[in-house]
């Protein structure tokens, strides 16, 4: 049986006896009712996974001791990017999860100019915050033991020129328009960058192409915005990354 898992911000260790974080001990404690001697799975984000086993739970605080502690190897040889347009309602949210399922390593929300989502810079942070607890509990159910980092969302222009900082990533902007030339045989970092609801403006796209990006179409069919990034990065983790047919 599968031992449950959750990230815990703290360093691991064998030996080390440790109070889990507010939300793993109210799921432990309330959801899962686990009790003194249940073992579990934590890990730290940084690669290490740790066998642990609980020692006490009260009044929603739970205390573990670590047992053993390794480094598993679940990341993909692709380090990959995704940039994405701000979408509405939940679509961010799924985004962002399937994402972190599929081996991304960084995600970079930005405002373009059809974008319709307009919030304050206090409101994008909270968002942030939310989206990267998304990832974090994305990981604890695939198995990941490194975290992807989820920016602060920034402009059109700011995320073009970290991309363009970024010289030996195999930049990659999703276009119905994109052409069909091969891609290459390797590739070890790629920086995927995806439209929002109504996609980018030609002014937008110009600029992408300027800074390194070649225009790409999946397929026949246009894609919505929540399955554009998913099926980009499903197809470049098949081609250069852990994902097998």
């Amino acid at each position: 049986m599968l031992r449950p898992r959750f990230f815990t911000a703290q360093t691991l260790r064998p030996g080390l006896s440790l109070a889990l974080e507010k939300d793993p001990s109210r799921h432990i404690a309330k959801a899962l009712r686990m009790r003194e001697g249940d073992s579990l799975c934590l890990f730290d984000g940084s690669g290490i996974e740790a066998h642990a086993e609980v020692t006490s739970v009260e009044k929603g605080q739970v205390l573990v001791q670590v047992q053993d502690v390794s480094d598993p190897t679940r990341e993909s040889p692709l380090y990959s990017v995704l940039i994405i347009a701000l979408s509405r309602g939940d679509r961010m949210d799924t985004i962002v999860q399937k994402a972190t399922e599929l081996g991304v390593n960084e995600i970079w929300p930005i405002i373009s100019e059809r974008t319709g989502v307009r919030l304050d810079s206090k409101r994008l942070a909270k968002k942030r915050d939310h989206w990267q607890r998304i990832a974090v509990s994305a990981c604890e159910q695939c198995g990941r033991n490194r975290l992807p980092t989820v920016a602060i969302p920034m402009s059109y222009s700011e995320a073009l020129q970290g991309a363009m900082e970024q010289d030996d990533s195999l930049r990659l902007i999703l276009h119905p328009d994109g052409n069909s030339q091969p891609l290459p045989e390797s590739c070890g970092r790629l920086t995927l960058l995806v439209g929002p609801e109504g996609g980018f403006s030609s002014a937008e796209v110009s600029a992408a192409t300027e800074a390194g990006f070649d225009a790409l179409q999946l397929g026949p069919r246009i894609l919505r915005t929540e399955t554009a990034p998913i099926a980009g990065l499903a197809a470049a983790q098949a081609r250069w990354g852990d994902l097998s047919l």
